[in-house]
């Protein structure tokens, strides 16, 4: 049923000299020597080691799809695990336009690279020198390999194990599998592991969305295509078509089969997984977490950075970590690894003096206690005490100001770290249904709200790009959104902490009624100093902008007046995720 209703378009091929063509794009198939101190160009970085590069290697797929891939390994008769970068970008990417604008962009210089990587993926003059090599496949349907490309999809989790097998038996291998890399190079790992590949030894996705529905196409139940377009339209390039996902989403904006064939089974996944998030990236953070709580691994680790995923990724001293991690699965090294806490998590001042590497046996930690802090609407404040009197507050979607807030002062130091969200008692006048969007915003002691750059960069451009907008980019707290027609739990998936709905029906407003919604917030590490103050905001339309610079931006169909509901019987409130003294 899913695949009758995928819907199609024509793929493009990859240009030589185009934004996306690398250095080692061209095919080529054959074996050669690249030696140690050898620059790609003289931007990247010198080669540590000799490498051998076997280019263009034909692999078969299970229903006879050939596709190609490049490995990178060491030179010598050992036996070696392999890490996969596995992704719809070109193998030889990593040097192209695109991927060295995106370094520029974040403000990471590309000598830190050898340009053998795949973008967002393992560098292989890195793990070539310690003993591994390194798979990067063209995916079906990309460059020169066959067929047609999907998006997100439990193909892919296919596909994957039918390479894992291929790269297990090779006679240079050692049998041990691996995957790494950021994005979609994380997502895929999802699907890849719940298909449970035998020669899979590890997983290490970092950051990545897990439900094509629910993290990329339809957030919160609206069509906000900004990003899925700008993914189907600039990238899987090839000779064949290519998945049209924005046009699936306009046929099928209710969940079915074909957004149940994009979630991968978490409860299949069981494989040790190294997995790193953080609380900022709008795309990536709900899916990650996602996926670690539900995942069946008994070894899983999570690592809670504070920056945006490229500059912890290649940061030397996480691949160190990822090393041991990788040595201790793959090659079977005692060098303690399981002695790592199985959560490390970081908490975010906002203003120099974010606490990164925080152990705990879980997430959240167990000194953490989900409050409810009531929304009153005669005072704006936010208070642990639910208002005896009922009253609403209203705007008018699209006017100035377009929403309303809620404050709450601390009167001494309060850290937040774990899920946060939002019960609603909400009603619309003049319309049928309501687009909300709400945040968790710090303030400091004079009111001021407080955001902070995740990303090196801090010039001019970085500052024009994400004052409205680049949320990836820069971090302004911790946000959640929902169609209120779309409100419909999922009471199987739902907990206390983390509402999950449906999305399978709609379900209208009339005139004068009033409603009760959860929404999910990002999870969040955040510290309130004594006299800074929390504001909650709700809105109908979005508080942070794109995700990305040069995105179109979401707008709501949907005008009319919004009316939230505070006290007695319509007790709307904020929980928050308290820790109170030490784990």
């Amino acid at each position: 049923m899913s695949e009758i209703q995928k819907i199609y378009m024509p793929s493009k091929p990859l240009v030589p000299g185009g934004e996306r063509y690398g250095i080692l794009s061209n095919f080529e198939p054959g074996t050669r020597t690249l030696k140690a101190g050898t620059r790609l160009a003289p931007q990247f970085k010198a080669l540590q080691s000799d490498i051998l590069l076997d280019k263009d290697i034909a692999v078969t797929l299970r229903d006879g799809t050939i596709t190609y891939v490049d490995v990178l390994r060491p030179v010598g008769a050992e036996k070696v695990p392999v890490i996969v970068a596995f992704s719809p970008y070109g193998k030889g990417q990593g040097t192209s336009p695109s991927a060295t604008g995106v370094f520029t962009m974040v403000g990471l210089d590309t000598s830190i690279v050898s340009g053998l990587h795949k973008f967002e993926g393992p560098d292989p003059a890195f793990w070539c020198a310690h003993g591994y090599a390194v798979c990067n496949p063209d995916l079906r349907g990309i460059a020169e390999s066959q067929g047609d490309s999907v998006l997100w999809d439990r193909q892919e989790g296919r596909d994957a194990y039918d390479l894992i097998e291929w790269l297990g038996v090779q006679e240079w291998s050692n049998g041990k599998v691996a995957m790494s890399g950021t994005s979609y190079l994380a997502a895929t790992q999802w699907f890849t592991a719940a298909e449970q590949p035998p020669h899979l030894a590890a997983i290490n996705p970092w950051e990545g969305m897990s439900d094509t529905y629910r993290d990329l196409v339809m957030r919160g139940g609206m069509p906000d295509s900004g990003f899925a377009k700008q993914l189907r339209d600039f990238s899987f390039w090839g000779h064949g078509k290519k998945e049209d996902i924005i046009a699936e989403a306009e046929q099928c904006p209710l969940m079915n089969e074909l957004w149940e064939n994009k979630v991968p089974q978490y409860e299949k996944i069981t494989v040790p997984a190294y997995v790193v998030s953080s609380y900022s990236n709008t795309l990536h953070v709900q899916g990650t977490f996602r996926a670690w709580r539900r995942m069946s691994s008994s070894q899983k680790w999570l690592r809670i950075h504070n920056r945006q995923e490229w500059p912890d990724y290649y940061d030397e001293g996480n691949r160190e970590d990822l090393r041991r991690f990788f040595d201790h699965f793959l090659k079977g090294v005692d060098n303690g690894w399981e002695q790592t806490p199985h959560v490390r998590y970081s908490l975010l001042d906002l203003e120099g003096g974010d606490r990164v590497g925080i152990g705990s046996n879980v997430f959240p930690p167990k000194n953490v206690t989900a409050t409810k802090f009531y929304l009153d609407a005669d005072t704006r404040a936010l208070s642990a005490e639910l208002p005896a009197k009922e009253a609403n507050v209203r705007y008018i979607v699209g006017s100035n100001p377009g929403s309303v807030s809620f404050i709450h002062p601390f009167e001494k130091e309060t850290v937040l770290v774990g899920y946060p969200k939002a019960h609603l008692w909400v009603e619309v006048d003049g319309a049928d249904d309501m687009d909300l969007f709400v945040l968790v915003q710090k303030l400091d002691v004079y009111g001021t709200p407080l955001a902070q750059f995740t990303v090196p960069n801090r010039n001019a451009k970085i500052h024009d790009a994400t004052d409205y907008g680049g949320s990836v980019l820069r971090y302004r707290g911790s946000d959640g959104r929902l169609r209120v027609s779309l409100r419909r739990l999922d009471e199987t998936l739902s907990t206390e902490e983390v509402p999950t709905h449906t999305f399978d029906r709609t379900e209208k407003l009339a005139a004068g009624e009033i409603v009760d919604v959860q929404i999910d917030l990002l999870p969040v590490g955040l510290v309130f100093r004594a006299g800074e103050q929390l504001r909650f905001i709700v809105s109908g339309r979005s508080l942070l902008g794109t995700m990305m610079p040069g995105m179109a931006e979401y707008t709501s169909p949907f005008g009319g007046t919004h009316i939230v509901h505070t006290g007695g019987n319509h007790a709307s409130y904020l929980q928050l995720p308290i820790q109170k003294g030490t784990e």
